[in-house]
């Protein structure tokens, strides 16, 4: 899977590759030409583009990300309390939620690229995330919309009738829609507003540092109020800032600059594949002129010839006497592609061994988030007399220049020390519990704070390699996948939600670790399975990455990275 490297061109869509050049700002202004692309114009001197958009999008990043966090880092506890589901079953509830609030971003990622653009699509996200949360106010405000509750003196509990599951479960999925339809989206939108590869990092570190805020406000502020205060005041809260980050998006979109929907971005991919299979048998030239080039404002790459990895695919870019009339135009564009469409589908294959790798180094951290909720619930959670700390809070507990494939490297590494940890804190928990030392409603007396350093350990991990992925996949994607980049990683993210669902499932059927009552369970050998499973996947990341070679990585990165072998 290796190839050859060439010169790496700024990765800039075809929309900004022309530079502004100062003039009088009493004469000229920015505005939109019908190509997207930022211009100068007579008239009002507004700018368009750049630093000035910033702080639109960030403030609506940060509302978007505390309403999106407040809902759900207490959903496993609302679902217990307020709708009477078993620990487990609420836990793979919420494990679902997930997994579709991270799928749903490349459904918004292919629309954005394919018919709208990023801008409507964030906005319509918007609001109906706005509707989803102010579904869930109401569901905690309105009696009959919930089950009756759980007498003390009784183990019997009233279940959901399918009215009230329908109408929570609606909530769930508009909330988790919109949630996902602005989640990656708003990091294409916000990166497209920037010319430059450094300009774009240093959005993409602002991005994620705003994302980790909005979720420890949520985490300490939110959650906190849904357990102290009432269920209607926090997703209340919620409905308020969603409404909010909305408004303020919208105010600023005379400033953005609205990127040129590039039609399917999928269709250019396919092509590649089916003309390759057409033309398996032609013989692969060594002469330039042989191959078909994209030309005009298409002409994105200054790639002239192919590369030899995977050249089975070259043929499709190979010219042959029934692709191309007599006046130059190609007869029938399923049997040849550019050399450019070429590269880029092989840009595409080089990255899906990687995100296997990502898959299963998620899924512990998509169990582990499941699973510290109700062992916070089992543990003393009081700092004093009078404050406990919400058990949904733990969920967000979190020098030179890094490769992307280093900084991931490193994220596997946290990831499985953050596991080793968590099964080291729950065998001791068991421990105490088995010596018959419980408070009340089983709850041992062992601080809930033993739970922090492992969640600050897969925090620490997340952060190397969550961003890592997202600009490995930014990087390496062809421009007319730039949204759909972006959102891939989420995409990873959702599967492995769905796989941990499946894990919990099955360890529940086959072992006796995951009772409703995790204090007659082993919780501990959960962790240990993930701790090896995490091994496993680390040396599967090295012997990946030893023969990935990056396709556009900058000048001041090449010959740092010595995870992936070689640049």
């Amino acid at each position: 899977m290796s190839c050859s490297c060439r010169q790496v061109q700024p990765r800039t869509s075809e929309r900004t590759e022309q530079s502004i050049r100062p003039v009088s700002e009493s004469k000229y202004s920015l505005s939109v030409s019908g190509d997207g692309e930022a211009q100068r114009s007579e008239g009002t001197g507004r700018r368009y583009g750049g630093w000035i958009t910033f702080p639109f999008i960030m403030v609506t990043l940060l509302g978007l990300t505390v309403t999106a966090w407040g809902w759900l880092l207490n959903l496993i506890v609302f679902l217990i309390e307020e709708f009477n589901v078993k620990s487990i079953a609420a836990a793979q509830i919420s494990n679902i939620v997930s997994g579709c609030i991270s799928m749903f971003p490349v459904i918004g990622a292919i629309v954005a690229d394919s018919f709208f653009g990023t801008i409507p699509v964030i906005s319509i996200s918007a609001l109906i995330s706005l509707m989803g949360v102010v579904l869930l106010t109401l569901i905690a405000s309105l009696d009959f919309l919930r089950p009756q509750p759980c007498e003390t003196t009784s183990s019997l509990c009233e279940s959901p009738t399918k009215l009230q599951f329908g109408i929570l479960y609606a909530a769930l999925t508009l909330a988790s829609i919109g949630t996902g339809g602005t989640r990656f989206t708003l990091a294409t939108a916000g990166a497209n507003q920037y010319d430059t590869p450094k300009d774009q990092g240093s959005f993409f570190n602002w991005f994620f540092f705003t994302t980790y805020l909005g979720g420890a406000i949520s985490a300490i502020a939110v959650v906190y109020a849904e357990d102290n205060v009432s269920w209607k005041f926090g997703f209340g809260l919620c409905a308020a800032v969603n409404l909010v980050s909305l408004v303020i998006f919208m105010s600023g979109r005379r400033f953005y600059r609205h990127d040129k929907p590039l039609g399917s971005p999928f269709t250019s991919l396919l092509r590649v594949v089916i003309a390759a299979i057409l033309k398996r048998k032609a013989v692969n030239s060594l002469k330039e002129g042989d191959y078909h080039h994209e030309v005009g404002e298409k002409a994105k790459t200054a790639v002239t010839m192919p590369t030899k990895s995977l050249r089975f695919l070259n043929c499709a870019a190979l010219k042959t006497r029934n692709d191309i009339n007599p006046d130059g135009s190609i007869r029938n564009l399923w049997r040849i592609s550019s050399v450019e469409q070429v590269e880029d589908f092989k840009a595409v294959v080089r990255v899906l061994p990687l995100w296997l790798a990502t898959i299963f180094l998620s899924t512990p951290i998509a169990t582990q988030l499941s699973l510290i909720v109700l062992q916070g619930l089992v543990m003393d959670r009081r700092l004093n007399p009078h404050f406990k700390i919400p058990a949904g809070s733990l969920q967000k507990l979190i020098g030179r220049s890094l490769t992307p494939l280093q900084r991931v490297g490193i994220g596997h590494v946290f990831n499985i020390l953050s596991m080793a940890v968590s099964a080291i804190v729950e065998a001791k928990r068991l421990q105490i519990v088995r010596n018959g030392h419980l408070l009340v409603s089983s709850v041992a007396p062992m601080s809930v704070l033993w739970l922090f350093p492992p969640l600050v350990i897969v925090g620490i991990g997340e952060a190397f390699h969550f961003p890592g992925n997202v600009a490995l996949c930014y990087q390496e994607f062809p421009e007319s996948l730039k949204s759909t980049a972006t959102s891939m990683t989420s995409v990873v993210i959702g599967i492995c939600f769905y796989v941990s669902t499946a894990l919990i499932d099955l360890i529940q059927r086959t072992t006796e670790w995951l009772p409703d009552d995790i204090n007659h369970g082993r919780v501990d050998n959960v962790y240990w399975v993930l701790v090896i499973g995490g091994v496993l996947n680390l040396c599967y990341f090295l012997v990946c990455s030893s023969f990935f070679h990056y396709r556009n990585l900058g000048d001041d990165d090449h010959g740092q990275d010595t995870v992936s072998g070689s640049n």
